[in-house]
């Protein structure tokens, strides 16, 4: 597999996802900045980052590739949901663009492809598409994305979701696609990366476990719970 420089940096490694929910007191571009610089000190290869301000911030601090996206709307389609955030976002210092890979409509209209080529015309940064299914996968491929990521398996209704990463459409993609197929969506401990490793991942990507202490502390409470 030939892959842009930026995404073989990424080969076979960790990347964290920082993100905060809004409202959270979390919620801010330094914290966020500084879970980064911490996740690459843990060895982290690369840096997901969601927010214009965040992905400023994190561009400067850090050298390793960053994936931006910018949530919007109240749509199924949210994550990077049209052109113009796609652009902004790129502009913001993400060296890759995650935008939603899926086969629905999107709020501006605009084919797929169309967004995917216009990002690389308009600012040379690559794209990552968020897919909820095996056919979301390829069809972001055949559009001209440059990595695919299972991040939406199991949240638009194609798939069930499942109890830790989505491996049967993992796997499946990984077989198909010429493009690397990165495990993103429920990945709560180390034996869960392993296995999407395992399953043909080119890299994984794991937010919650790592970067939210309000789900990792509701784990810990929930089971002291059923003891």
């Amino acid at each position: 597999m030939l892959v842009n420089p930026t995404l073989e940096r990424l080969r076979g490694g960790l990347v964290v996802s920082c993100q905060a929910y809004p409202g959270e007191p979390m919620r801010h571009p330094e914290t966020m900045a500084q879970i980064a610089e911490a996740s690459v000190i843990g060895g982290a290869v690369g840096i997901r980052a969601q927010g214009i301000d965040d992905i400023e911030l994190i561009h400067r601090r850090l050298t390793v590739p960053l994936v931006g996206l910018w949530k919007d709307g109240d749509d199924a389609v949210f994550i990077t949901p049209t052109l113009e955030h796609a652009l902004a976002v790129a502009r913001a210092g993400a060296d890759i663009v995650a935008i939603d890979g899926t086969r629905r409509p999107r709020p501006d209209g605009r084919a797929l492809s169309e967004v995917i080529r216009a990002v690389h015309d308009e600012t040379g940064a690559l794209v990552m598409a968020d897919c909820g299914s095996f056919d979301d996968g390829v069809a972001a491929a055949a559009a001209g994305a440059d990595c695919v990521g299972t991040t939406l398996a199991g949240y638009t209704g194609e798939r069930p979701a499942t109890d830790g990463p989505d491996l049967e459409v993992l796997a499946a993609l990984a077989a198909e696609l010429d493009v690397p197929v990165i495990a993103e969506g429920r990945i709560h401990t180390p034996q869960h990366a392993r296995a999407a490793q395992d399953a043909g991942a080119y890299s994984v990507t794991v937010g919650t476990a790592i970067t939210h202490p309000a789900s990792i502390t509701s784990w810990f409470v929930a089971e002291l719970g059923e003891a």
